[in-house]
Formats: C-alpha cells, structure tokens, sequence
C-alpha cells in the first residue's frame, strides 16, 4: 500500500504572544525596560518568521479512497496536492484503504457519525442505504452551479441518482461489459456481429457444426457467470426489472424477466453454446482465454479490462468486441450496458463541517488535468469529449457516451450476503443442477430476508 505523502504547509510569521500585548504589558514596564522589551518583541517576531509552526488550517477535509495500485494513489495526491497549492486555508488528510477493510471502516465510521468528508462508493444499493439513513448529502445544489453536470457522461449518474437527486460524483474509470469475439474465426465462417439474440442463436449453431463454440466462460471464478444473467435480466425488464427488485420498490426476483433470464441461458448452454468444462474454468489463471486463441471458441462476454490481457499475450488485434445484444419483445434500451461509468463515484458526508470545500476536492481529482492523467494511465474517464488516443478506447467510449443507462454489477450493487448466494445460484443455474424458478425463488427469499417486503 501506498501512503499519502504529507505536504509542507506555508510559513507565516508568528504572531506577538498574548501575554506581551496589549495594556497589561505597558502597565508592567518601567520606563527604563521599555526600549528591552520592545527588542524582546521585535525579536520574538522576526524569529517567529524564521521557525514557527504553520498556520492552522481554516478547515481540514478529509478523503478516504482505495486506489491501492500504480498509478492510483499518485493520480489523488497530485490533484490533492494541486487543490491544497491553490487553497491555502483548507488541509486534505488523505487515506488509502484496503477494499475490504474499507467497506467496514465506512459503515463503523457513518454509524457513528464519525465518517470521512469524502469517500468512494460504487452507488447503488449500498448507497441507497445510506442515503436512507441521512449519512450522505444531496449534490444536485452543487452539480446545477455552473451546469457542472453535464460535464459527464449521462450514463455515468444512473447508480448515483435516487428520486432524482444525485449522491456522488463519477471519477475513477469506465469498465463495461461486451462480448469479445476472434476476427479470424467470423472471417472463417463469413459471420457478422449479432445484434439480437436470435442472430446470436444462429451464429451458435453455425459454429457448433463446424465443432466450434460459440463462447468460452470462466464459470470455475462464478463473477463471470454473473454478466449473462444481469445483462439478460436488463435486455428483458428493463432498467426498472432489477432496481425495483434489489430497491424493493415493487419489483420481486421471482418476477418473469428473472425466469426468461435464466431460461435464456440454459437454452444457450442446451444448444451447446459454450466450450467443454467451461463451468469449471478459472479466471485468475486466464484458462477462458486458451479456447478463443486456439480457435476453439469463438467469443466471450468480459469487462473491457480484457483488451490489456489479450494486449499483454500480443493479441489485441485478433480481437474486436460488440454490445451486448438485443432481446425480441425485451423492454430494455439494447444501449444500455452492464458495469460502471465513474467507478469510483465520490461522495460527501453530511457530517462533514465544510462540504463546499469538499465538493470543491472532489472537482479536482476529476478536471482537466486529472483527466489527462487518468487517460495517459490507461483510464477512460466519464466525461464528455474526452481526449484519448488509443483506438480500442477511442471505441469503447463512443458506446459508452451512447450508452441510454448502466446496471452496476450485481455484485457490488447487493449485500455481500445477497451477492454471495446470486454467485451460486448462477453457477448451479450454468451446471444445470438448478432450474431457473429455483434460482429466482432463492433470490426473492433471500431479498425477502435482507431487505424486507417489496412495496411501492
């Protein structure tokens, strides 16, 4: 882990002790003591110049974050260190945190009204909750000054936005979800990106006749496993069939986009969809990745992430990548897209005893200058009309400022209780040992448990 570096304060000169002002001093003096004590005074101040201590900030604000890899803790000093150069009156106390160990300090921390100005979040439900609670304060004052809203994205807010007021600002990186596929093997078989799931179907059974599958997974890692069922359950419901559910404002996880989802995909798996073993494939060790480069399978559905991987195995350019697509019948935008756009969204605490200044923070690790930097590390920041040069980036932004929305990953969106059992629950529905109502009726139990009765 790295640590913040602590940045020298200003020098000011000290001011004359108290206890040599004013009239008490004259009173005290006799005639022939004034001229000695005058040096004295006029000593203590040109010293005091020389080595007094800094003058106490006129408020300190402090930020909690968890970049813990190069460049990420360098990218919040430097703006840190920019907005302190240019704000003299404020100290930013800066602290990087384990993700985990984060995730319990924020809750011990709020629940005492204890909490950090500023703090990350991935929005969603977590956030929810302590919107709920009063923990954290409403932004839309401070986004609508100047229209500084819609510097960003516009499907960088959708996880950060409750009955219309807005809780956190997109900062970190976009990392979507798309479907990867191999050139060489579409050239092969003269096939053409699908754009819906039925076009997908017949791509799958061309493939199969030519001893090919369609996809690769690694369903031994279970998360990757996760993106089928969330994204379908989007493309079938639209963006209100999950929020509804996990928000409990109505929705149930027994309801029947959930149960199409997972019919969906056991269709895909029947029709041999994906390669042999694929339910217990890691990806930590990149096995899903052996089948596309030996031509085995032709397709993968992963975060964008994956570019930098096949980019380190000298591969990037056997490779292209789609939306998502769409469902027949299906009530979801087919421009939506599964992850995040902002990932981290930084908040401000309503304990905070300065929240102007922190908002004022919060600009800064995401101006033009932060911007530049996170794109020179690789990053796609969540604004508009950014600058980048690397061609892969250059297209996944377009489908991302396209994008009409954006479902956060399930697994950040939910308890940690919930997100563990939708990780188990998918990968006995990908092994066929679990029935799709089964899956959706554990969910709602569970949801039931957790978070209580869905009501409007």
């Amino acid at each position: 882990m790295v640590l913040a570096t602590e940045k020298s304060e200003d020098r000011v000169p000290a001011a004359i002790p108290n206890h040599l002002k004013g009239e008490g001093m004259k009173a005290t003096l006799s005639k022939k003591g004034k001229l000695a004590a005058l040096v004295t005074v006029s000593a203590l101040a040109i010293s005091g110049a020389l080595v007094s201590p800094a003058k106490a900030a006129d408020s300190t604000i402090t930020l909690w974050h968890i970049q813990n890899t190069d460049p990420g803790p360098k990218l919040i000093q430097d703006a840190v260190d920019r907005f302190q150069a240019e704000n003299p009156g404020v100290k930013v106390e800066v602290s990087p945190l384990a993700n985990d160990a984060f995730k319990d300090k924020l809750k011990v921390a709020l629940g005492a009204n204890n909490a950090p100005c500023i703090f990350p979040t991935w929005g969603g439900g977590p956030l929810n909750a302590y919107v709920k609670a009063g923990q954290v304060i409403n932004l839309n004052t401070y986004l609508a000054k100047d229209n500084y809203k819609n510097r960003f994205v516009p499907a960088s807010w959708a996880n950060v936005t409750f009955d219309k007021k807005s809780y956190g600002v997109p900062v970190e990186n976009s990392s979507i979800a798309v479907i990867w596929y191999n050139k060489a093997v579409f050239a092969k078989y003269n096939l053409k990106t699908p754009k819906t799931w039925d076009e997908l179907l017949a791509i799958t059974k061309t493939l199969k006749s030519k001893n090919v599958a369609a996809f690769t997974l690694a369903g031994g890692s279970k998360w990757p496993s996760i993106m089928w069922y969330d994204y379908l359950v989007d493309r079938i419901g639209g963006s209100t069939a999950f929020t509804s559910a996990a928000l409990r404002t109505g929705g149930k996880f027994t309801d029947p986009a959930f149960i199409q989802a997972g019919t969906m995909i056991q269709d895909l798996i029947k029709a041999g969809g994906f390669v042999k073993g694929y339910n217990g494939l890691s990806y930590d060790n990149s096995q899903q990745r052996a089948p596309l480069y030996a031509g085995k399978a032709a397709m993968q559905l992963m975060g964008n992430w994956e570019y930098y991987g096949f980019a380190a195995d000298k591969k990037a350019d056997e490779f292209g990548f789609f939306p998502f697509p769409s469902v027949k019948g299906g009530k979801g935008d087919p421009t939506s897209v599964l992850g995040t756009v902002g990932d981290n969204f930084y908040s401000i605490s309503a304990s905070c005893p300065d929240k102007a200044a922190a908002f004022k923070v919060i600009q800064y690790l995401i101006d033009d200058k932060s911007v530049a930097a996170r794109v020179a590390a690789g990053r796609i920041p969540p604004v508009k009309g950014v600058k980048l040069t690397d061609p892969f980036a250059i297209e996944l932004n377009k489908m991302i400022e396209k994008a009409g929305g954006v479902q956060l990953w399930w697994d950040q969106y939910l308890p940690p209780e919930f997100a563990g059992l939708h990780l188990d629950q998918t990968q006995a529905l990908f092994g066929l040992s679990q029935t799709p109502k089964g899956m959706a009726d554990a969910q709602e139990k569970l949801a039931v448990k957790l978070l209580g009765p869905s009501k409007k």
